[in-house]
């Protein structure tokens, strides 16, 4: 078992390493041919227009988990350890990493006081294997690198091994050693899986997977504008009827410096004149065609690729624009909601020694769509006064934590406390 999951931890490694470069906008120039890229030699070594990263972090942006409920009531001991785990941020990170890399890992545990742990991991550590016939997760390794050795641990539904190989890179399964057994009383593998996909039977595919050809197109184009801007755009100019001087090799030299801003000749013979400079603007057609087609792709709105539109919208438009972004954010909640629910699951088993089986927590959403502030609190006013919504859902609607809430309604005791207690005085006086 050990051996299959580091065969499939390692398999992936060079689409991940190509991801990495186009999310950090490094990729190589495509579609350039061998004769070009010598011709400019390392004066245009790169050019890269950083859509994929933009794609990743939209979505992200919109998923933001607000809170936990058992039985329609608020899991405040859920949200509690949540943010002991620092959740509220790095389940951001475990986002990122699944749009990125088409999946991340949650690793559920507890320490040495018995209250769970949670760390965020990333597909370049850690690999799964599930059943077939129920797709739960049967085992899965973590492994990593220290300066001399290295880790893996093998998670197990009984129990947890620790491996070590005394040496780093290239190790193989054969060549670990168990450094420690530890039982795992949960019953489960309390490693959970977050994937970007909306397929069964793969393992999640990368938010930038379909844009890397229109990206690469796009750099092209670019490429081309910016060689055009450097040979053609600057107008070159031409004289006839000037002696020309050679140089020891029998090469002509020019006798006009271009840093000359006039030319001077004593023969009357000689004529003047600059050719016209290069028309960039047919690279703008090339540029708003490929710029649609990564929206169509992407869901991104207009104003987030602002070369087709000069004019900023307004609320009501940017709402319209972002329609189909805020749908895949809403998919993408529902994709992750079944993981982050395993995982705060885990959760409550380590706290309370259930069956995590047994445990029925929902988790809650921040709304994906973008909304004037004033708008959604006018609308969420309207229906409290009509008494359709209690003060606590009405606060959760404008995006209020659990927390948030609570300290809210402990401030508004307090100040009913203190306005009774004035009060009272004032009748003892």
């Amino acid at each position: 078992m050990l051996t299959e999951l580091l065969q499939k931890l390692d398999a992936p490694a060079g689409r991940f390493a190509q991801l990495d470069r186009y999310y950090a906008g490094r990729q190589p120039m495509a579609f350039l041919s061998p004769e070009s890229r010598e011709d400019l030699g390392d004066r245009m070594t790169r050019m890269a227009v950083n859509i994929p990263r933009l794609a990743v972090t939209s979505l992200t942006e919109r998923l933001r988990v607000i809170g936990f409920s058992k039985d329609g009531s608020p899991a405040s001991e859920v949200w509690a350890d949540w943010i002991g785990n620092d959740m509220d941020q790095l389940s951001v990170v475990a986002h990122r990493e699944a749009l990125t890399l088409g999946s991340s890992y949650v690793i559920v545990w507890a320490d040495e006081a018995g209250n769970p742990t949670v760390s965020v991991e990333s597909a370049r550590q850690v690999a799964v294997v599930r059943d077939p016939g129920t797709r739960r997760i049967t085992a899965a390794v973590k492994r990593w690198e220290t300066d001399k050795t290295t880790e893996a641990v093998l998670y197990g539904p009984d129990e947890i091994i620790h491996y070590r190989a005394d040496h780093t890179g290239g190790v193989t399964g054969s060549q670990f050693h168990v450094a420690e057994t530890i039982p795992n009383p949960l019953g489960m593998v309390p490693v959970v899986a977050l994937r970007n996909s909306d397929r069964l039977l793969d393992d999640g595919v990368s938010e930038m997977e379909d844009l890397l050809p229109l990206v690469d197109a796009l750099n092209k184009v670019l490429a081309d504008m910016m060689v055009s801007s450097e040979y053609y755009a600057r107008p070159r100019r031409w004289a006839t009827g000037l002696e020309l001087e050679e140089d020891e090799e029998g090469n002509a030299i020019n006798p006009i410096p271009n840093s000359n801003r006039a030319m001077i000749s004593e023969s009357p013979d000689t004529k003047f004149g600059q050719l016209p400079a290069a028309d960039l603007s047919s690279y703008e057609s090339s540029v708003r065609v490929l710029t649609s087609q990564i929206m169509a792709v992407s869901g991104l709105p207009s104003h987030y690729l602002p070369t087709l539109t000069s004019n900023p919208p307004n609320a009501d438009s940017m709402r319209a624009a972002e329609a189909s972004l805020s749908a895949r954010a809403s998919a993408r909640c529902a994709q992750f909601g079944r993981a982050w629910e395993d995982v705060a699951r885990l959760m409550v088993a380590i706290r309370t020694g259930q069956d995590p089986e047994n445990v029925d927590v929902r988790i809650e959403w921040a709304d994906t769509t973008t909304r004037s502030v004033a708008q959604e609190a006018d609308a969420t006013v309207k229906l409290y006064q009509a008494g359709l919504l209690p003060a606590s859902e009405a606060l959760a609607r404008l995006g209020y934590s659990d927390d948030e809430i609570e300290a809210i309604r402990t401030a508004r005791r307090a100040e009913a406390l203190d306005n009774a207690g004035t009060d009272l005085q004032g009748l003892l006086s």
